[in-house]
């Protein structure tokens, strides 16, 4: 049997997406082709489970009908030999294909009932949408998704990858807010290297493509794959409702299937809690909040569960329109006293004064900032400027207490077209400098807390790392030997106007 290569199913998600391109909003369509995908793949997987099955000697009726002899139990009418039969209804009936799936699957429930596939607003009008509808499955029942017909065998979670980086692309600024670029999610987990039997959290998780880095990194470590058992926990809190079912597609899709990913606002309703209500505490903390976030809840922290509970802003409030520290410390008090953290933000929080100042002196004067990361311009979706990666440690190695290492990694990409990327070398360069803890000209620098105290606590890199690009030295010899040319051309040019001015009887 001929098996599915990884470019013919990005092929086939593409001309998914041309189908929906002009019928509606680009923001919008991700949700279907997520959707779709996601459908042909637990039908394809659950008839081949039921072969198996029937294949070690399962009676066919029960191979098809109990529950326990499938990942995931795909009722009747939501199988793909129901679906591909549709001609009228398809909107109707794919909703309640997905209900179905969902009663029958608790791990996946709400996964699915964010897609409407009758939605007029969205799709059209009836002749419309159930053209669109019925083009996307035939489209799909070209494609086997079965783990037998897949040609690599993660091959479905790196064409779901795809699809999120294309529509962060096409989403603009929209797009940054659930997909963060896959190279500087890969720098973060190199920097933070998660163990075996860790637990780790991503607090606003998007598309939940740092917690299967993370995963795919510990897996390394054990000579595993994703979608073999290893040994991590991973947790997620995300606010849209849509990112968060993509999030559980995506890690579905990835094999990682106990992960943990709560729906709600991180700051004003964390749901990552304990028995006790208190937040859970983790071995790594990863994240790419939203950058600056106006009205991100300032008055809603300050109730009884935040201070018995929760008790996150220990050093102050950050301003109400500007919510990047209300995330930082968030993540600190999520750490556990050994845990490491890892979280993208705007170069302003290395700066700002008032509100902000007063929270960034108190956590260094907490020995909590091990690293500022400087990153390129133009490396995510939406926006052209730079960010920085903060690495926070809750327990520093004794060498590096009272101390920042400072990364200036904005001169580290390669240029692409449409915008810049970090490489394998930018990733590894970067990376390795965390690692090593010394001094690079121009590059990276080890400053005491004395120093950082003295400039009031400001961690602006360009204070303590010279950014400007060094002056060529200037060769004499060769810039004298320019300018005897340059002279002995115009002396040339002159005596030939004088010439032809004479010819022409104007000089005597």
């Amino acid at each position: 049997m001929t098996k599915l290569t990884k470019d013919e199913l990005f092929n086939n998600l593409w001309k998914a997406a041309d189908i929906l391109r002009g019928s509606i909003d680009s923001s919008d369509y991700k949700i279907y082709i997520f959707g779709f995908l996601f459908l042909k793949r637990l039908s394809d997987r659950f008839e081949e489970e039921a072969r198996e099955s029937i294949k070690a000697g399962v009676p066919a009726e029960l191979a098809y009908t109990d529950p326990d002899e499938h990942e995931f139990f795909v009722p009747e009418r939501a199988r793909w030999s129901a679906i591909s039969k549709l001609t009228t209804g398809i909107g109707d009936h794919l909703n309640k294909a997905c209900y179905a799936i969902e009663e029958a699957n608790t791990s996946i429930q709400g996964v699915l009932a964010n897609i409407d596939f009758n939605s007029e607003s969205r799709l059209g009008d009836e002749k419309n949408k159930e053209k669109v509808l019925s083009l996307l499955i035939s489209l799909f029942s070209t494609i086997n998704l079965s783990n037998s017909s897949l040609s690599e065998p993660d091959m479905l979670g790196r064409a779901y990858e795809r699809l999120i980086e294309w529509f962060a692309d096409d989403a603009g600024k929209k797009g940054g807010e659930f997909y963060t670029p896959h190279p500087v999610v890969k720098l973060i987990v190199e920097v933070l290297d998660p163990r075996p039997g860790m637990r780790i959290c991503d607090p606003t998780c998007g598309s939940g493509g740092m917690l299967i880095e993370s995963a795919r990194h510990v897996a390394d470590i054990e000579g595993k794959r994703l979608g073999e058992p290893i040994n991590v926990t991973l947790h997620g809190q995300e606010k849209n409702l849509g990112t968060w079912a993509i999030a559980k597609m995506n890690l579905l899709l990835h094999g990682l299937r106990d992960a943990k990913i709560e729906k709600g606002d991180t700051i004003r309703n964390p749901r990552l809690l304990d028995g006790d209500g208190n937040l859970i505490v983790y071995d790594r903390v990863i994240a790419n909040p939203p950058f600056s976030l106006d009205n991100w809840g300032a008055d809603d922290v300050s109730g009884e569960a935040e201070k018995q509970g929760h008790n996150r802003f220990v050093y102050g409030i950050p301003p109400k329109n500007m919510g990047d520290m209300a995330f930082v410390q968030h993540m600190v008090a999520t750490l556990k006293p050994g845990g490491l953290c890892g979280v993208v933000m705007p170069h302003g929080v290395l700066f700002r004064g008032s509100g902000d100042g007063r929270i960034r002196e108190g956590m260094l004067k907490a020995d909590l900032f091990e690293a500022i990361i400087g990153l390129p311009e133009n490396l995510f979706a939406g926006t052209g400027i730079p960010a920085t990666v903060l690495v926070l440690n809750k327990a520093k190695r004794p060498e590096r207490k009272g101390k920042v290492l400072f990364i200036h990694a904005a001169k580290e990409y390669e240029e692409r077209p449409r915008k810049n990327v970090l490489t394998e070398d930018n990733i590894k360069r970067i990376a390795d400098a965390y690692r090593a803890w010394t001094d690079e000209d121009r590059f990276s620098r080890v400053v005491d807390m004395k120093e950082i105290a003295e400039n009031d606590f400001n961690l602006n890199i360009s204070r303590y790392i010279d950014t400007l690009e060094p002056e060529k030295p200037i060769d004499v010899k060769a810039e004298l030997d320019k300018l005897r040319q340059a002279e002995q051309a115009r002396d040339e040019a002159v005596a030939r106007m004088n010439a032809l001015l004479k010819e022409m009887g104007y000089v005597g």
